[in-house]
């Protein structure tokens, strides 16, 4: 029972922290999220052009038409399973090794850390999952919001 007090106590905590940093500083967590992780191949608008797609064999997608070729509706989950890594895409890389390394990879056993703010406050990584599933929807958040009407 403490146990699960304690997960609860610090999961608000984290979403606390999360939340009073991003509002101190006005930032916008997904758009950090996406400059950081996606941008380099879907470029800094998400319309495919970035800094490397002129060397990738596949052209990255224009993410800013998802919805449009979803009959308008944000495919939402399809997006959470092509970052997650539950929906295979080839240029992304395999789950064990995803292109973006394991910045949204819940897996408890790697020898290494994946982000040292929570780590530090959750030296256990029982709230991994937790803090890569709020980095995913934040990217979520940010590809809805830059969808083309």
């Amino acid at each position: 029972m403490i146990t699960s007090c304690l997960k609860w106590l610090t999961i608000a905590s984290l979403t606390a922290v999360f939340a009073a940093a991003a509002q101190a500083e006005d930032l916008d967590v997904g758009k950090a999220e996406f400059q950081s992780s996606c941008s380099s191949c879907h470029g800094p608008d998400g319309k495919g052009k970035g800094p490397v797609s002129e060397q990738l064999k596949v052209p990255p997608a224009d993410l800013t038409i998802l919805a449009k070729n979803n009959n308008g509706v944000f495919p939402t989950n399809a997006v959470y399973e092509s970052i997650y890594g539950s929906k295979t895409i080839a240029a992304h890389g395999t789950r064990e090794m995803p292109v973006w390394g394991e910045r949204f990879s819940p897996i408890m056993k790697l020898p290494h850390i994946v982000d040292p703010t929570y780590d530090a406050l959750d030296p256990s990584r029982e709230l991994r999952d937790v803090v890569v599933r709020t980095r995913i929807l934040a990217v979520i958040d940010y590809l809805n919001r830059i969808q083309q009407k």
